[in-house]
């Protein structure tokens, strides 16, 4: 499993499509980071340059991958605290996983070295 973490789906209230007033879901932000940090922190992650997100969602529904990600904003502010790196260091690659119960979210960091020998999309 290497350097990777399965973190907690997170909740329906961090949605961007989710109409709740800012100031109601400060607490479940706040929470939601401090979990998912705590899960990082147990896992011993390593600092690495690139993050591989995976999300497996708890049901069939459609969701886009844009706003999964949205959704986990505070999740991955949690990691970064748990490694001590400024997420902005970070580049990211999203997926979408099967379905699983309850849900999860597998985070991988990967170290830039250990990336150099994958294959990486030029840019045009």
């Amino acid at each position: 499993m290497g350097n990777q973490v399965k973190l907690p789906w997170p909740p329906r209230q961090l949605s961007p499509n989710a109409r709740c007033d800012r100031r109601a879901i400060s607490g479940i932000r706040r929470e939601y980071r401090k979990v998912c940090g705590w899960t990082a922190k147990a896992a011993k992650l390593e600092p690495g340059a690139h993050v591989a997100i995976r999300f497996c969602p708890p049901d069939e529904r459609r969701r886009d991958l844009d706003n999964m990600l949205a959704s986990l904003k505070s999740g991955l502010d949690g990691v970064a605290d748990a490694t001590g790196q400024d997420d902005s260091e970070w580049s990211l690659s999203l997926e979408r996983g099967e379905p699983e119960k309850g849900g999860a979210v597998y985070v991988e960091i990967i170290n830039e070295t250990a990336r150099n020998g994958a294959d990486t999309p030029e840019r045009a």
